[in-house]
């Protein structure tokens, strides 16, 4: 069983405004409320392809009982750990010609509940894999990280990890089944810079060398990169009309992972698979339905590098 992990969800209001202007009231229309969270993205994108995962959290307040109980209602399995500070609200906002995040910081998770949700982890005794997505909220330190993945060890389950923290790069000591940087990350962590395919190539190498097993490197309009320490993949990216940036690159994670962690040699399809469905999620607000991944994923060229 699957099991995905988001430590620091989100309501994601998703608006449109015509133009800002200072100091005056700017009205906007066509508002879309979703439950999110990277974790959360990735599970109801698996539930799209017809995998079944399991949510772990943690959540509080009004909005994390809305997360709680609009996953419910789409027919996922929540695993909550009930937190005492209110789940945050993320905004946003599209002008017409940019787009324009308020993300918050997160609720504050007490040492009690971070031992609780670690609890929750030791006793899944169905567990083979753990995606660990996104930031982690006030109050846990990044050493939770070790620990989460000590007792992966201990369980034997294959760690997938998509997070933008510097703690990245020591985590890959840990030989993470995947992992999934972007362009930005890349330079942000370990310092370094893709500007070529020469690049990707030294940068996918390098990662590997380091420890992890297989890398998705996503690089927006620019396509992605696939590496499993035998051959290297790259995938083209759809000209679409850039909506949100929201959801793009966790329905692209869902999406490989639908078909990769059934079949590891079926890269291509699955590169494929995520590249129209990230494209698909950049032209909704939120994930949207998916409903063109099919038609997309005939028009994405995936070739073998080397």
């Amino acid at each position: 069983m699957l099991y995905t992990l988001t430590t620091n969800p989100a309501i994601d209001m998703n608006i449109r405004s015509c133009r800002i202007e200072k100091d005056k009231v700017n009205r906007t229309f066509d508002a879309v409320y979703t439950p999110n969270g990277k974790g959360l993205n990735v599970s109801f994108v698996l539930g799209h392809f017809g995998i079944k995962t399991r949510i772990l959290g943690f959540f509080g307040g009004f909005s994390g009982k809305y997360i709680v109980g609009e996953s419910e209602n789409r027919g996922f399995e929540v695993i909550p750990v009930w937190v005492e500070d209110t789940t945050r609200i993320n905004i946003f906002l599209n002008d017409g010609s940019a787009e324009y995040k308020f993300v918050n910081e997160g609720s504050y998770v007490e040492n009690r509940k971070q031992e609780e949700l670690l609890e929750k982890i030791r006793e899944a005794d169905d567990m083979q894999y753990l995606v660990i997505s996104g930031s982690l909220p006030r109050g846990i330190s990044e050493e939770y990280y070790d620990t989460l993945f000590e007792i992966c060890r201990s369980k034997d389950v294959d760690v997938i990890l998509d997070i933008s923290s510097r703690k990245l790069s020591e985590l890959l000591c840990y030989r993470p089944l995947l992992i999934k940087p972007n362009d930005e990350e890349l330079e942000e962590i370990f310092g370094i810079q893709v500007k070529t395919e020469e690049d990707m190539i030294a940068a996918l190498e390098e990662l590997h060398r380091r420890g992890a097993q297989n890398i998705f490197l996503t690089l927006g309009s620019k396509g992605s990169y696939f590496y499993n320490g035998k051959a290297i993949y790259s995938a083209s990216a759809l000209k679409i009309e850039f909506l949100s940036s929201a959801c793009a690159g966790d329905s692209a994670l869902g999406a490989f992972l639908s078909i990769w962690l059934q079949d590891r040699e079926k890269v291509e399809e699955a590169l494929k698979n995520a590249a129209a469905a990230g494209a698909n999620a950049a032209e909704s607000n939120g994930i949207g339905t998916l409903e063109k991944v099919g038609e997309y994923r005939q028009k994405i060229q995936v070739r073998k590098v080397r």
